[in-house]
């Protein structure tokens, strides 16, 4: 790689932004100073590129973490601009930078006690000489308790300590107006298909029609992209969605659709957490003296039940996490068909969001109207946001399943 911020797709206006705050970072570095009132105060000491609190905001897919990460490696690079060859650019990327702690929360929620220690670790001195830097994944499952503790490290900076919070939009259901109002805001964009068909031809070496195809079904989102183009089990999962309008035909049908749709999503996050719960497992039983021998090696495995009740619990919340981002997903191929189906209802001259279902899709705008059409895009939105406000799954989308048939 030759640059951090080259795996961004579609994001000139952010890259430039944050190129020119880590040249400001890099000056700051080899003059010896940090970020404090004391230098804002000196004219012309500062351009005012750099800041010590960031929200990086933008629609899903859109590489909030990945735009996160590539400035953390920006900022610990030696040249200061993000060369992607240096030992502090490589140890970003990779995750195994001591200065750059990762906040990317397993469950619902960041709990204020994990917040609490990360900012304590934050506000010592970089053992590396240049930035501590913190990135939270989602900042926008904050508890309260946890968001006032962000709040005070915010409010109170250590002069070498850089908060990175990525969050959905600046909405105050994401973020708090106090936090927002003492950060700077990058706000990212939707990656245009042409931009990311270009990006996993070059990148990934995907065949021209596949990576055009790949980019028009995943809606802007650059890593169900990726994973569209790279995995057949996403590809059938995502054909087994869209055939979901046809099979509507009864009240028995909506129940029998919605309950493959939840297994499906369920059967996906199980994919993808039952390998790292395992691990983990493993790894805490033996820090704790599995598979020793002696009195006091069982002793201490008799006194662990308490410790891996907490790890289950902690699991248990991430593949609820899991299950509902796979939900979520093919809840927007839902609604990318039915964005179809209105679009030939009135001929509008853009491209389908699935190209492959195109055929359905203008036989299902003959048969509908434009309005029952729009009630059903209308319902799968509306699932989504009962399902971020916990609305159980199931119900949710059996609702949503009746009114698509209904019309």
């Amino acid at each position: 790689m030759m640059d951090v911020f080259a795996a961004l797709v579609g994001q000139d206006a952010a890259t430039v932004t944050f190129r020119r705050a880590a040249a400001e970072a890099d000056a700051l570095v080899r003059a010896g100073r940090g970020l404090g009132v004391e230098e804002n105060a000196q004219p012309g000491a500062r351009t005012g590129a750099m800041t010590h609190a960031w929200i990086v905001t933008g629609p899903p897919g859109s590489g909030r973490l990945e735009a996160a990460r590539a400035f953390a490696a920006a900022l610990q690079c030696r040249t200061g601009v993000g060369c992607g060859e240096c030992p502090g650019c490589h140890t970003t990327l990779a995750g195994s930078n001591a200065d750059v702690r990762m906040v990317v929360p397993e469950g619902l929620s960041i709990a204020v006690a994990d917040m609490r220690a990360l900012v304590m670790r934050a506000g010592t001195a970089p053992s590396g000489g240049r930035w501590q830097v913190v990135v939270v994944s989602d900042a926008d499952r904050l508890t309260e308790g946890a968001g006032n503790a962000l709040l005070k490290a915010i409010e109170e900076p250590s002069p070498r300590t850089v908060f990175l919070l990525c969050t959905p939009s600046t909405h105050p259901d994401d973020i708090s107006v106090t936090i927002r109002s003492r950060c700077r805001v990058v706000p990212l964009v939707q990656a245009r298909p042409e931009a990311l068909a270009a990006a996993l031809t070059e990148g990934q070496g995907v065949a021209p029609d596949v990576a055009v195809w790949a980019a028009a079904a995943a809606q802007g989102d650059v890593e169900l992209a990726r994973r569209l183009a790279g995995d057949p089990e996403v590809r059938k999962r995502r054909e087994a969605v869209l055939t979901v309008p046809r099979k509507l035909t009864s009240v028995g049908a909506c129940f029998d659709a919605a309950s493959a749709l939840i297994e499906s999503a369920e059967a996906e996050a199980a994919a993808l957490v039952v390998a790292m719960d395992g691990t983990e497992r493993a790894d805490l039983e033996r820090a704790l003296g599995a598979g020793g021998t002696g009195r006091g090696a069982a002793g201490a495995m008799r006194g662990a039940a308490g410790q891996l009740k907490e790890l289950e619990k902690r699991q248990k919340s991430r593949a609820t996490r899991a299950q509902r981002d796979a939900l979520d997903r093919a809840l927007v191929d839902l609604a990318g068909f039915y964005r179809d189906v209105l679009a030939a209802q009135f001929g509008a001259p853009v491209r389908p969001v699935h190209g492959d279902t195109e055929a359905n899709a203008k036989a299902a705008a003959a048969k509908w109207t434009a309005e029952s059409t729009l009630r059903r895009l209308e319902a799968v939105l509306s699932c989504r946001e009962a399902i971020t406000l916990n609305v159980k799954p199931r119900i949710a989308v059996e609702a949503m399943m009746l009114s698509l048939w209904r019309g």
